[in-house]
């Protein structure tokens, strides 16, 4: 026990010791520790509100249903809901309002970028709108495959389709070829269905939005091959009635921008930790 103690006390002196020196010498040996016990004891990602995101608040003027985020130009796409306003509005990732239109959308509910080196393009769903069909799910149930009111869909870089399945408080995942059914998840999601799915650029998390919990969830993703059971790793409590719709993230940074119905804006956390983007970015 002697020994222990003696052991103890010499690592406590070194530390100090290397502080001291630090302080005094500029030594860059405690920089170089320090950081490898941060990345060790660094377990999941981490958020925080960006409360300079967007720089005036005043355009949001109607119920702010979606946002979309093109990483590739650095631009974010607000859609909102009401009349004689402008339905869609772009920003820049730093929050500068850019311009703003008001055609050729009625009444916006979903929205994603997927602009290429030579293109800028944008999807809204949308009455009327008209799409090939690979394959389909979508009568109404609890079974497997079966849906009441799905909500967000999203991929992951295995090719596997997660959609929120809002109504029956869980999420279905598929095989994007052949729309095989390949699992649910329902036990993190008793006291209320997920309105919106998103994966981290890392591929290891997927962020959850619940509507009238008005919560983000991040649960830990599965391994290749297996869909298992849901975990929740934590969560980000926003205020009553804020109610976030639909969340995007950017592809490139990891940030989350979170589309609140309640609160009529869309609001930016930026993570604490880097990703390193698995896929699509």
């Amino acid at each position: 026990m002697a020994r222990f103690w003696v052991c103890a006390a010499g690592a406590g002196f070194f530390l100090a010791s290397l502080v001291l020196h630090s302080r005094l010498c500029g030594s860059p040996v405690l920089r170089n520790f320090a950081f490898r016990i941060s990345w060790k004891s660094e377990k999941v990602a981490s958020y925080r509100l960006d409360l300079s995101w967007p720089k005036y608040s005043d355009y949001f003027t109607g119920a702010t249903f979606c946002v979309a985020v093109d990483s590739l130009n650095g631009l974010v796409y607000v859609a909102q809901r009401g009349d004689n306003i402008p339905k869609v509005l772009v920003f820049t990732e730093d929050g500068y309002f850019l311009r703003a239109w008001n055609f050729t959308v009625d009444t916006p509910h979903g929205m994603f970028a997927a602009s290429t080196l030579h293109e800028q393009s944008v999807w809204i769903t949308d009455v009327g709108s008209d799409f090939m069909i690979l394959w389909l799910h979508g009568e109404k149930g609890t079974g497997p495959a079966k849906f009441n009111i799905p909500h967000s869909v999203t991929l992951d870089s295995s090719g596997r389709v997660w959609i929120a399945d809002r109504g029956n408080k869980r999420i279905q995942v598929f095989d994007k070829d052949t729309g095989e059914w390949l699992g649910e998840w329902k036990s993190c999601f008793t006291e209320e269905g997920p309105s919106s799915v998103r994966f981290t650029p890392d591929g290891k998390y997927l962020i959850v939005a619940q509507l009238n919990l008005s919560r983000l969830s991040l649960l830990a993703a599965p391994p290749v091959g297996s869909i298992g059971d849901c975990s929740v790793i934590s969560t980000i409590q926003l205020p009553d009635q804020v109610l976030p719709h639909l969340l995007e993230v950017d592809r490139k940074t990891g940030a989350i921008y979170v589309a609140e119905i309640g609160a009529k804006q869309v609001q930016k956390y930026v993570p604490l930790n880097s990703f390193v983007p698995a896929f699509g970015a």
